[in-house]
């Protein structure tokens, strides 16, 4: 799947490298005065977000400069390379901005329209999980796996809100309801990016989320897959970057009860 001018050594190293330079960046920012800006009435930006996303596409750039670039604070950059970037250079500013230390850098590389790699670092507890596709997912070099959780009323699952309250929201606050009556519990951490990794850990049995785009799931779908988990819309597509909006990841046991609730409330209130 690789072509031998972009080794997947190379690749993987680059991707590493860039994800911890800008989490070191984002961590030393941390509990320090920054300008904050609105993309919307909840939906914040910071400097170091734009900081630390030109950090990591100058590091992609320095070693293949030809490959495309899809990041949340930029405009894309284009090319004819099969090669294309995912980059989130700081997913959880709300939480930044707060003071609360859940956030994270993810980054995920596409070969040919399939992710194939994907890197999260959470620079607060220095945990790096990361996944190259048929190659299993890591937790700082040790394999990690979904939970093992057979059922939805044995389970703790993660979601979080769309920004803008809409008909989306609505339905998904009736959805966490539902899930926080047959589950032992509903976590929203704020960063979708960690709750993946923490489903692919095991520490989460499943999460689902709306209106995310790509850079938000890209590199922790991949780790839920080669975890051993689950990864689908709520339609039961598979999951690509054109359905990310709509996500369901779980550990596989759980998956059709998780769902199956999801789709009931979420068809009835679009």
């Amino acid at each position: 799947m690789i072509t031998p001018e972009n080794s997947t050594d190379t690749l993987f190293n680059t991707c590493l490298f860039a994800a911890q330079c800008a989490g070191k960046y984002v961590y030393n920012r941390f509990n320090q005065a920054v300008t904050v800006d609105y993309k919307g009435k909840t939906n914040l930006v910071t400097q170091v977000d734009h900081k630390a996303e030109e950090m990591i596409i100058s590091i992609i750039r320095d070693v293949f400069p030809d490959h495309r670039i899809l990041a949340e604070e930029s405009p894309e950059l284009v090319s004819d390379s099969p090669y294309r970037w995912i980059i989130d250079p700081l997913d959880g500013t709300t939480n930044f901005v707060h003071g609360v230390p859940i956030f994270s850098v993810s980054i995920a590389v596409e070969y040919q329209n399939e992710v194939y790699m994907g890197v999260v670092y959470d620079p607060c507890r220095q945990e790096l999980f990361s996944a190259i596709k048929g190659h299993g997912a890591y937790l700082n070099k040790e394999a990690i796996r979904v939970s093992a959780t057979p059922s939805l009323i044995k389970s703790l699952t993660a979601t979080g809100f769309p920004y803008e309250t809409d008909a989306i929201f609505d339905a998904n606050m009736k959805i966490f309801r539902a899930v926080y009556k047959k589950s032992q519990g509903v976590r929203r951490g704020g960063s979708a990016a960690l709750d993946l990794c923490y489903v692919a850990a095991g520490r989460f049995d499943g999460f689902w989320e709306f209106s995310l785009n790509p850079w938000d799931v890209a590199a922790g779908a991949l780790l839920i897959m080669e975890a051993g988990g689950k990864v689908e819309d709520v339609y039961g597509q598979p999951f690509s970057i054109q359905n990310a909006s709509r996500i369901v990841a779980t550990n596989g046991k759980i998956h059709c009860e998780l769902k199956q609730l999801i789709e009931n409330i979420y068809h009835k209130e679009k």
